[in-house]
């Protein structure tokens, strides 16, 4: 699908049913490290997280998880986790925990009110649209009134989901290293305008 021609009528919107939790699984299995090579990691970006329908209900019951929709089939979908979630993903725990270390703006950002931003995709025939931009767009008119910044991190080496992120306005807060890989965490200021 071009860029500019025949652009396709995409709506944005809180996922509510089973079936569409169900193609953010399958869209996050299909671009998951494990299912792709080095070559398309490379130059298409992955993701580390999985989740469960359970968790993604859960998760929804919570915060809006923002999906884009074309003809009605999820082409991209962006996931957002309330602190709450510390300590229900024990794989996230370090994540938070170096959140705690992190400062914005002179201040520690344990003291914002923040939504993490879970996880981003967009389906690969779709890129190059500015979803990504707009799936964060949506998710922040949705969650503003309740929080000051999205914070999320990004494997260093996922290169095209760090440039994507600072397009669509996040900042480089802090960097660190897991013993296996460095991250970045980054963060997009709701009380700025981004556009």
């Amino acid at each position: 699908m071009s860029k500019k021609e025949n652009t396709p009528e995409i709506i944005f919107q809180a996922a509510k049913t089973a079936h569409e939790f169900e193609q953010i699984l399958s869209l996050q299995r299909n671009n998951h490290i494990t299912a792709l090579t080095e070559t398309h990691q490379e130059n298409q970006g992955f993701l580390f997280a999985q989740h469960t329908l359970e968790l993604l209900q859960k998760m929804a019951v919570m915060e809006p998880q923002v999906i884009a929709l074309h003809e009605d089939r999820v082409i991209g979908y962006n996931l957002a986790m309330p602190l709450a979630f510390r300590n229900k993903i024990p794989s996230l725990i370090p994540m938070f925990d170096e959140f705690d270390k992190v400062s914005y703006q002179g201040r520690p950002l344990n003291t914002y009110r923040y939504i993490v931003g879970g996880q981003v995709c967009v389906s690969i025939e779709y890129r190059g649209l500015g979803l990504l931009d707009k799936l964060y767009t949506e998710t922040r008119g949705l969650v503003q009134d309740r929080y000051e910044l999205c914070v999320t991190e990004i494997a260093s080496r996922n290169s095209v989901s760090m440039k994507s992120h600072l397009k669509a306005g996040f900042v480089l807060a802090a960097t660190y290293h897991d013993g296996s890989q460095q991250w970045n965490i980054v963060i997009q200021d709701f009380r700025q305008n981004t556009t």
